[in-house]
C-alpha cells in the first residue's frame, strides 16, 4: 500500500478510508476475498501471493489494518521479512491494536520502513493506533482526518495533501454512513492521476523521474502502478468494503463490494 486517507470518528461513524495499493504489475495478487477456512474466514482482504501477507484488511469482528511501505532505497535489505505479514497476522490474531502496535515496536529494525495502522471497533469502543518503525514510538490517534503515503503520517507530499482534499470534499458532500455513493465517489478520487509540480516533489532517493511517475495518487507506468484501490467504512454495525482492481491496461472488471454486519467476538 503506498497511499491512505482517512477519517476516523470513534463515538459516531467510526472509519471511512481510502487506499491505493502500488506494486509491479507482474507480481502475483489476489484481490479482495474472505479468506479459506484454515485461514482465518472472518478475514477479508486481498493477499500478495509472493510475500503471503497484505495491504489491508477487515474481519467480522471489527478489526481492521492497513500498511505502507517507507521509501528509502538506500536502507532496503532484500532478505527482510515480508511487511505484509504484519497486517495478516493482526487480522488472524487477538492482540489489542496498542498491544499488536507495542509488540511490533519492538521488533521493527527487523523489516524495511514500514508505517501500520491498527483498528478495532465495536459496540461500545472503538481505537486506532499508529506505529512505524521509522518514529518512536506508537501512539494512538483521536478524531480527526489523516493521510499516509510513503513517509510517516500526515507528511505533506502533494499526494497526501490532495488525497486529504477530495476526502474532505466527498464526506463533506455526502454524509450518510455505508452509503454507496460515497464509495464510489472516493473510488473516483482514487484514480486522480494529477502529477506533482517538480517544486513540491520530495527527495527520496529514487530519482527526479521517477518521483514524477510515484507523485500521483493514482500511478500507472509500463511496469509499475496501482494495483488496487479499496474504500473501508465502518460504523456501530455494519462494514462496507469496495475495490477495484487494476492491471496495465487500466481496471480489471467492475469493483468488488462486500457488505456485512460485524460480528464481535
Amino acid at each position: 500500500m503506498c497511499f491512505i486517507v482517512f477519517e476516523w470518528q470513534p463515538a459516531e461513524r467510526r472509519l471511512t478510508l481510502a487506499s491505493n495499493r502500488d506494486e509491479f504489475y507482474a507480481r502475483p495478487t489476489s484481490p479482495a476475498h474472505f479468506w479459506r477456512e484454515q485461514d482465518h474466514p472472518e478475514v477479508l482482504a486481498g493477499r500478495d501471493e509472493r510475500g503471503g501477507g497484505t495491504w489491508m484488511g477487515v474481519t467480522r469482528s471489527g478489526r481492521w489494518a492497513a500498511l505502507t511501505n517507507v521509501r528509502e532505497p538506500d536502507r532496503h535489505v532484500d532478505d527482510a521479512p515480508s511487511r505484509g505479514a504484519l497486517v495478516a497476522d493482526f487480522l488472524r490474531g487477538e492482540a489489542t491494536p496498542q498491544a499488536y502496535a507495542h509488540h511490533i515496536a519492538e521488533r521493527g529494525a527487523r523489516y524495511n520502513g514500514f508505517n501500520l495502522l491498527l483498528g478495532h471497533v465495536d459496540q461500545d469502543k472503538a481505537t486506532l493506533w499508529y506505529v512505524s518503525n521509522r518514529i518512536d514510538p506508537p501512539r494512538r490517534l483521536g478524531r480527526g482526518r489523516y493521510g499516509l503515503s510513503n513517509a510517516t503520517l500526515d507528511t505533506p507530499w502533494p499526494k497526501v495533501v490532495r488525497g486529504k482534499a477530495h476526502l474532505a470534499r466527498v464526506l463533506d458532500l455526502q454524509r450518510a454512513p455505508r452509503d454507496a455513493a460515497v464509495a464510489d465517489a472516493l473510488l473516483a478520487a482514487l484514480a486522480d492521476g494529477t502529477r506533482a509540480p517538480d517544486a513540491a516533489l520530495p527527495d527520496t532517493g529514487v530519482g527526479r523521474d521517477w518521483e514524477r511517475r510515484l507523485s500521483p495518487i493514482h500511478i500507472a507506468s509500463a511496469a509499475y502502478g496501482t494495483r488496487a484501490s479499496t474504500v473501508l467504512q465502518i460504523d456501530r454495525s455494519h462494514i462496507r468494503f469496495d475495490e477495484q482492481t487494476f492491471g496495465a491496461a487500466g481496471p480489471i472488471g467492475t469493483p468488488r463490494r462486500f457488505r456485512f454486519d460485524w460480528a464481535a467476538r
